[in-house]
């Protein structure tokens, strides 16, 4: 029989949680549709958006809607290729098993453990941001004590079961998202109607090219800002960890990805439009949120408190969703042997215990970095989490290329859920996040972020070498699920 062949005799269509007995041990699949588009918005639209985007506003002025508006096609592409891959393998593991299999066993020991580090540190940067966002209402409280209190209260949401945790987050999520929306309403309707505001007739889209113009530190403010702008999208990639407790993966997970990064997009650059069209860009700083700092500029003193709440609520659930999606990232990687056993082991609810205790563990780390160095501790964390995000994103964009070449090459079924533009779209994309990684390294500030991580390589390197035996040695095995492409498929 050929590898195809054997892999489609294998491919049970099914909602059980084992293949084999060796994908999914253990989790549940209580993930719904619903659930799984507001995860990945709860965890890309968080303090990257409501902090983060002062920081790009101030790199690239106006012009920052571009960097936006590219890093979102980007960020699409990738959602694409790993959309593929999840719909032929719907494994819990997700791009470190496709990385194992596809790639090289270090591969996906690499993208899991930077994965999971990557949440570790996006979450300890929302965490942060909390206990800044306290500081509106009790500046004399240290910030290390918010964090400490984040802390313990996502612990307790992610020790119950994942459907409760999926509605929780769900609504954490909406609540931002129906922020946004309203933002957005008032913003415009400041523009168009003025209600008396001081200044209102300087507001409008003329706002963006009356600073300075456009591009008011040229092209290369642009480039530079884009290793802020590809940070506010990192965390997309945890749709892919929801495979494997997904209801019906092969309609939940493409319906996900068609639609998140489209919405991440128009919440991006709408929102900041609208800002920057009220609140000349040179005047966003990042001693407060511009969503804040836009209400306080027309005298909304109350919206702006209110508003406060919001980013508290939008940075818990992004931290809830990076908790998630790095503890069953662990999990998968216990599952190649790439991972201690313990971290495969799940409670009676479906929960990976000992990966959400190891992601609290170094949580408290975050909070030990927010005691030490409270004033550093935001931007490092940012510029760390950037290149973690790309060298996942590059990964992901591999082992789908090569997966491409092993359908062609064994001839096996056609993808359901193909990459548009391909093979031009993909190799463009690698292009791209390549450069930005070249950015990363040229911008003085985020300098120390390419030199840490590529230390992070080479310690993963290490560690593969001498603490990976075994099974953790070997391509992971996957069953291909593809089924035949029908008309009606296509139609949808």
């Amino acid at each position: 029989m050929a590898p195809a062949d054997k892999d489609r005799s294998e491919a049970v269509p099914t909602d059980e949680h084992t293949d084999g007995g060796r994908e999914n041990v253990g989790l549940r699949r209580g993930l719904t549709a619903r659930h799984i588009r507001f995860m990945a918005l709860g965890s890309a639209i968080g303090t990257g958006l409501f902090m983060g985007s002062s920081e790009s506003i101030q790199s690239a002025g106006p012009a920052v809607l571009l960097a936006y508006i590219i890093g979102g096609a980007a960020v699409f592409m990738v959602m694409r290729a790993l959309g593929e891959l999840v719909v032929r393998h719907p494994v819990s593991g997700s791009f470190g098993q496709y990385a194992s299999h596809y790639l090289h066993p270090f591969a996906g020991f690499l993208v899991g453990w930077t994965f999971a580090f990557e949440m570790i540190l996006v979450a300890v940067f929302d965490a942060t941001a909390i206990g800044v966002y306290m500081g509106f209402w009790y500046p004399d409280v240290p910030r290390w004590i918010w964090v400490l209190a984040v802390v313990f209260f996502i612990a307790a949401i992610n020790m119950i079961g994942v459907k409760i945790f999926g509605e929780l987050e769900f609504w954490f999520a909406l609540i931002k998202i129906i922020a946004i929306i309203v933002l957005i309403a008032a913003g415009v309707a400041i523009i168009v109607f003025g209600f008396g505001i001081a200044d209102h007739d300087q507001m409008g889209p003329q706002a963006l090219v009356d600073h300075g113009g456009f591009l008011p530190h040229g092209f290369w403010g642009l480039l530079s800002s884009f290793t802020i702008v590809m940070f506010a999208f990192g965390g997309v990639e945890i749709i892919g960890v929801t495979a494997g407790e997904a209801q019906n993966p092969k309609r939940v997970i493409p319906a996900a990805i068609n639609s998140v990064p489209v919405r991440i997009l128009l919440f991006y650059v709408l929102t900041l439009g609208v800002i920057m069209c009220i609140l000349p860009w040179n005047q966003i700083t990042s001693e407060t949120s511009p969503f804040v700092a836009i209400f306080d500029s027309v005298g909304f003193t109350a919206a702006a408190a209110i508003l406060q709440v919001v980013l508290i609520t939008a940075a818990l659930s992004a931290i809830n969703a990076d908790v998630f999606g790095a503890g069953r990232m662990l999990h998968g990687l216990a599952e190649q042997g790439q991972a201690p056993r313990s971290f495969a082991r799940t409670s009676r609810n479906g929960v990976p215990v000992m990966t959400v205790i190891t992601m609290i563990v170094a949580l408290l780390v975050g909070v030990a970095l927010n005691y030490l160095y409270p004033d550093q501790a935001l931007f490092l964390l940012g510029a760390l989490a950037t290149f973690a995000t790309l060298l996942v994103w590059l990964i992901i964009l591999a082992a789908h290329l090569r997966m491409k070449r092993v359908i062609a090459q064994e001839n096996r079924l056609p993808s359901e859920f193909p990459i548009p533009l391909w093979p031009f779209g993909s190799w463009i994309t690698v292009a791209f996040i390549v450069f930005v990684v070249v950015m990363v390294g040229i911008v003085p500030d985020s300098r120390p972020a390419l030199w840490v991580g590529l230390l992070w390589v080479a310690a993963l390197w290490l560690c593969y070498l001498g603490f990976i035996r075994g099974e953790g040695r070997r391509h992971y095995e996957l069953s291909d699920r593809t089924e035949p492409v029908t008309a009606s498929d296509g139609a949808e």
